[in-house]
């Protein structure tokens, strides 16, 4: 049998880098579990069907999703099998291979930023449809020469997200894409043409950074309780900005913040959206923080006093923000669910190897019924999960931005709450079945570790997960009452 290509992420822990030919069985069941660690590593070498160009490698079981594992799909074209590779081979080379090392160090390089910028590789973060207009005005029209940014679609946007995951630390991806997913959106989608000028063209290009600064110390999910105040100058050339923003992603580098600022009264119609200078303005101080996991994430502590910030830095409306963060809350929290899916399926691939070849009791783990028990249900929830992302993203290409806020706004936060759920479950099963490896820091079962503390990231950001379980529901409610509404006959007695 050829051997095996291997992409290393740690000194001990690896993942295959190929996207082979899979058998198109399912994978979930224990008995299947069975077959699969007998077969494993015999198939392979028997198949006699794959094309000249497609590895001779297998990978391990769930550690790709189906439609890189030969399983038929609905969804990719060769458009986005073209940018897959394409992706993929780029992220290997300039991010997946330094992942650890960066991860450990707290800090990825400064010029791993430019590298990305250089190669437009930070606008695949966006969601879709890409700004093609203002891209191609900068020179922009394609991304790696694989797919036209007119051509670009929210499937090719997933890609990215879980390719770029796929280290399994959420560290560096937060630290080079998160100001680019989330604080640029709102930008495009509501700010006024002469403040698109200003500030887009830098940070489309990746010259200068930005950060979605909305939590507080006493505002995390309850956003409409934000306290940081802009008040007009008697001018009203200005607003003045006082207050602290508390863990804020990329926070420390970022020449600006997409800030949610108070500029009226309680609650959520005295909320805007303002573009706040940072770094060098007089005024603002940031700090990092040290937090649990993804911690090369730049997670920083913003305060602001008196910090003066031109009026045409508002984004769209005085009294919208609360409207224009609902918003752009659902690109995040599906960016989110894409991403600790792709973790939950390295952690558990890493588990499943390690049970091939870990012996205890004088076999190998995976030779212990309790063993295939866990793997197997974890299996199932992550297959499941990767389903159901796979669906939401397709829709994404279907509906209208407004329709897909509405028919999806509430199962959003929804999947981005089950994507915390079973990446805990994943997560906790890696660590166990690694056993004393899961628990250190080092060698076998260091990324069992660092994924398992990363799950609270993926849980609270963003909409913690009972908010947003929650907000679900209510959602479903008022959708169903609105449209059953409509069906009323205006004199019914019914």
């Amino acid at each position: 049998m050829a051997s095996e290509k291997r992409t290393h992420f740690t000194g001990n822990q690896y993942l295959l880098s190929s996207s082979p030919y899979f058998p198109k069985r399912a994978i979930v069941s224990i008995n299947q579990i069975i077959y699969l660690t007998k077969q494993y590593s015999q198939l392979a070498a028997t198949l006699d069907l794959r094309p000249p160009d497609m590895p001779t490698s297998r990978p391990i079981p769930f550690s790709e999703p189906p439609y890189l594992a030969g399983i038929p799909s609905p969804y990719y074209t060769e458009s986005h099998l073209k940018w897959q590779r394409a992706c993929r081979a780029f992220l290997d080379e300039n991010l997946h291979k330094d992942a650890m090392d960066w991860e450990r160090d707290e800090t990825v390089p400064k010029d791993v930023f430019k590298t990305f910028a250089a190669a437009n590789m930070l606008i695949p973060s966006l969601p879709a449809p890409l700004p093609v207009e203002m891209l191609k005005k900068l020179g922009v029209h394609d991304i790696l020469g694989a797919v036209k940014v007119e051509d670009w679609d929210y499937v090719h946007t997933a890609i990215y997200t879980d390719e770029i995951n796929r280290s399994g630390l959420s560290g560096p991806p937060a630290s080079l894409t998160t100001g680019m997913s989330f604080g640029v959106p709102p930008i495009i989608k509501f700010g006024s043409k002469a403040l698109q000028e200003r500030f887009l063209p830098d940070l489309l290009l990746g010259k200068k950074r930005i950060c979605i600064a909305i939590t507080e110390p006493e505002a995390g999910s309850d956003v409409a309780n934000i306290q940081t105040t802009a008040t007009k100058t008697p001018d009203d050339q200005h607003y003045i900005v006082n207050g602290t923003k508390k863990w804020i992603t990329n926070g420390i580098w970022s020449a600006y913040a997409t800030m949610a600022v108070r500029t009226g009264g309680p609650g959520p119609a005295g909320l805007s959206l303002l573009v706040v200078p940072l770094l060098g303005a007089e005024g603002v101080s940031m700090r990092r923080l040290k937090v649990g996991g993804q911690i090369s994430g730049g997670t920083t502590f913003i305060t602001l006093d008196d910090v003066k910030v031109p009026a045409e830095n508002l984004i769209g409306q005085e009294g919208m923000g609360m409207t224009y963060i609902m918003t752009n809350f659902n690109h995040e929290r599906l960016s989110i669910a894409i991403g600790a899916t792709r973790q939950a399926r390295v952690a558990l691939s890493a588990a499943f190897e390690y049970c091939l070849k870990r012996e205890a009791f004088g076999k190998p783990l995976m030779d212990l019924g309790v063993v295939r028990h866990r793997l197997a249900k974890c299996g199932a929830l992550l297959e499941s999960q990767n389903a159901w992302i796979e669906q939401f993203v397709y829709a994404m290409t279907k509906f209208s931005k407004k329709e897909a806020d509405t028919e999806l706004g509430g199962l959003t936060a929804l999947a981005k709450a089950q994507s915390g759920i079973v990446l805990d479950e994943c997560a906790r099963c890696a660590v166990l079945l690694f056993g004393g490896n899961g628990y250190t820091r080092t060698g076998q079962g260091e990324i069992a570790e660092r994924i398992y503390r990363d799950v609270p990231g993926i849980r609270i950001p963003g909409g913690s997960e009972d908010v947003m379980l929650d907000l679900a529901v209510r959602q479903l409610v008022k959708n169903y009452q609105r449209e059953t509404k409509k069906l009323e006959r205006p004199n019914s007695k019914l």
